[in-house]
């Protein structure tokens, strides 16, 4: 009897065994397949891990713009000029005196530099020439989407930011260029969408990015928040279509 109990456990082992080996080898076998593909809806295969979509990730795009070329062949009116607090532009003209509808385009065209020191004359000349344009701004408006929409689309964080504090002095420089973007909100906020959430959570250390404005996402939700007190009564539902988890900062 101990001899039989002795054999049935041997081939119970046995047994194990090709069992183990037969399902080692169907491990070995699996093939591994992408995600979200026709394969992966098959018996014995192991589906990857599905890739980020990388939609904030900063896009490779050209910075040979009409600025920079208008820049190096010299025919733009500004110089820079270094003192105590730092470089500012030198106007060779008197800013008021600028043709709007031509210059101000090509500068926000230079929004997409993001080298020195062409990236610094395009933002800090925007806003000298929002300081000072009044009526002016406003004929324009149509000849800027473009450009602001080809600032966002580079994805680029720092390009981003300057286009949002761009964005937020144009609002303000006169009381109907909020009414007057409304209509472009389709090609403004897709990408300003998709960094709306991108908050800087540092725990208990400092963040140092929000004493120099370059927190992306507070300085999306100023500049929603403005769109929407100078836009008008049509500003918060366009907003709201096209970013679904804005909410008012009016009838809150």
């Amino acid at each position: 009897m101990a001899m039989v109990s002795e054999l049935r456990v041997e081939h119970q082992n046995e047994i194990r065994q090709d069992q183990q080996r037969n399902f080692s080898k169907k491990l070995k076998s699996v093939r591994e397949v992408e995600a979200f593909s026709i394969k992966s809806l098959n018996k014995d295969v192991k589906v990857l891990e599905a890739p980020l979509c990388g939609a904030t990730k900063a896009r490779i795009t050209s910075e040979d713009t009409s600025f920079k070329k208008f820049y190096e062949r010299g025919d733009l009116p500004v110089a820079i000029e270094h003192d105590i607090k730092g470089n500012k532009i030198a106007w060779k003209v008197e800013i008021e005196k600028l043709d709007y509808s031509y210059y101000l385009p090509m500068f926000f065209d230079g929004l997409k530099n993001t080298k020195h020191p062409y990236c610094f004359f395009a933002s800090q000349g925007i806003h000298d020439m929002l300081e000072h344009g009044g009526e002016k701004i406003l004929d324009v408006i149509p000849q800027l989407i473009i450009p602001i929409r080809d600032a966002l689309e580079t994805r680029n964080r720092d390009v981003v930011c300057t286009t949002l504090k761009v964005l937020q002095h144009l609002v303000a420089s006169h009381d109907l260029i909020g009414r007057a973007l409304v209509p472009y909100y389709r090609q403004i906020l897709p990408v300003i969408n998709i960094f709306k959430n991108k908050n800087v959570n540092t725990g208990d250390e400092i963040d140092y990015s929000q004493q120099k404005r370059e927190n992306i996402g507070d300085l999306i939700n100023e500049t929603l928040e403005l769109f929407e007190r100078h836009g008008g009564e049509d500003a918060f539902i366009n907003i709201k279509y096209m970013i679904p988890t804005y909410e008012s900062c009016m009838f809150n």
